[in-house]
């Protein structure tokens, strides 16, 4: 059943962006699907992204055309990776016609791409069909002992976010609005088209084989999934289809802020993903400062829902922790955390990111505070990694390539030209 939810707005005092304050307090409201229909913003055209398979033969049907084209249609969507409808041969032309009169192929323009200097990181900034702008990464990681290459897509959930993690560059802009599931799944297919134009091969490892496909999709950009849960969910169903993109689902990672009613029905899906929490801090007082989010869901309730997630699906959960330095990074913050993670054993896994500073407020701490903090965690047993520093020479972290962009029309009055992709 669709995920429902009612929030209880209260009075706060955060101490950030004003307006990041006002939509956290406006997304503590009542979220049904009828809201979210009021929030996302659709061309008039049907975008067939934004359709499962079944969806897309009743469209079909309500147009007098055959069921049976609705596979045709999903092959050159999600395996051909075609953005022309002229080019879906094997359709007649009057229905190609149709097409073209009716529906669309997620509608968005590129207003800016970034390669990192290793190329391993390559940033994309959207601009949707109503003018809002929207981030996405593709991260590319080299064979590791017995794993093989990896092409990872970061996906943008919202336009803005309103959840007002003072960390987080998104989380400052305050929140524009839902993005569609068309617009989700379209952001994967932009990168999966320029892997399938031009290979990846691993930078200084001659011989490896060329990766020319997504392996894994994040929904870690712009924006906290989990509040716009059913077209976050309708996407990854989309993308999971194997008539469609067929990505097996526990290839996909969500990651939420903690919205602990959301993680309760998300435990209810047949959908295997991998859930990934924002958790920052170890304690309820330490998070609230950093994390408006906790102050109406704190760790207890956050990590009652998270027990019940384990029990019923039996998948770990990732935690990610920015590690501040001087705020989150000390050895007590890592005992706090220890404790708290212990009575999930080995269903638990910690993410220690060191943070993209967004602004003078907070640094990232040495290698030798990040390797101590580690240290602790391991002997206490609780299972934990590094993520690799990606793409800072262009802004990778989510939220940070918007900000520029914006800040550069303010600035000038001029804007980036659209690109192009290269046949």
């Amino acid at each position: 059943m669709p995920y429902t939810t009612t929030f209880g707005a209260q009075e706060t005092n955060f101490n950030h962006h004003n307006a990041a304050r006002t939509c956290y307090n406006e997304a503590m409201t009542t979220i049904t699907p009828t809201s979210l229909s009021n929030t996302t913003t659709m061309p008039k055209k049907t975008d067939l992204l934004a359709l499962t398979l079944d969806q897309l033969k009743e469209w079909l049907k309500e147009r007098n055309e055959p069921a049976f084209r609705a596979k045709q249609i999903y092959s050159w969507l999600y395996q051909q990776l075609v953005t022309d409808f002229a080019a879906m041969t094997n359709l007649p032309l009057s229905l190609r016609t149709r097409l073209e009169e009716e529906a669309s192929i997620g509608p968005m323009i590129v207003r800016s791409e970034q390669h990192s200097k290793d190329d391993r990181t390559r940033k994309i900034l959207l601009e949707l069909a109503d003018g809002k702008l929207v981030e996405s990464v593709l991260m590319l990681y080299p064979p590791l002992g017995e794993s093989s290459a990896r092409a990872t897509v970061c996906v943008s959930s919202q336009a803005g976010c309103a959840f007002g993690c003072t960390f987080c560059a998104t989380g400052q802009m305050g929140f524009d609005r839902h993005l569609s599931s068309g617009e989700i799944v379209a952001q994967v297919l932009h990168f999966a088209r320029e892997l399938r134009t031009q290979a990846w091969s691993a930078p200084g490892l001659p011989g490896t084989t060329p990766i020319d496909h997504i392996t894994n999709i994040v929904l870690m950009g712009m924006g906290e999934p989990l509040h716009n849960y059913n077209n976050v969910l309708q996407a990854l169903r989309i993308l999971n289809s194997p008539e469609g993109f067929n990505l097996g689902a526990r290839h996909m990672t969500i990651s939420t802020v903690g919205l602990a009613p959301a993680i309760r029905q998300l435990s209810q899906e047949k959908l295997q993903v991998n859930l990934a929490i924002s958790l920052h801090a170890p304690t309820n007082e330490l998070r609230g400062q950093t994390m408006p989010i906790n102050k109406k869901y704190p760790l207890e309730e956050l990590f009652a829902a998270i027990q019940e997630y384990i029990a019923v699906t039996r998948r770990q959960v990732t935690f990610e922790y920015v590690l501040l330095s001087g705020v989150n990074d000390t050895a007590q913050h890592a005992e706090q955390l220890a404790r708290l993670l212990k009575p999930l054993q080995q269903f638990a896994h910690v993410n220690c990111i060191p943070v993209n500073a967004t602004s003078a407020s907070y640094s990232t701490p040495g290698p030798d505070a990040i390797r101590a903090f580690r240290n602790i965690l391991f002997e206490r047993g609780i299972s934990n990694s590094v993520r690799a520093e990606r793409g800072d020479d262009i802004a990778a972290a989510c939220g940070q390539l918007r900000t520029r962009f914006e800040n550069r029309v303010k600035k000038t009055g001029t804007e980036l030209p659209v690109i192009t992709p290269q046949a």
